[in-house]
């Protein structure tokens, strides 16, 4: 089991996922977003190559339209 920090609420994996993996269990997938793992921005050609793991800490932030 590993524990991550997201947004600033602490979770829990059963099992390290990718970030691809992360975005499609949360909905995530189509939406504009930018996630930031431990301080640095994840560029999208590396979301299928960066794991999770313990202690990761990520911010996912999705853009929202409006005028």
């Amino acid at each position: 089991m590993i524990q991550l920090t997201i947004n600033g609420e602490v979770k829990q994996l059963h099992q390290s996922i990718n970030i691809e993996q992360f975005i499609d269990q949360n909905n995530l997938q189509g939406k504009r977003i930018a996630i930031e793992r431990n301080g640095e921005i994840v560029p999208r050609s590396q979301y299928a190559e960066q794991y999770l793991t313990d202690g990761d800490q990520l911010e996912v932030v999705v853009a929202v339209g409006g005028g």
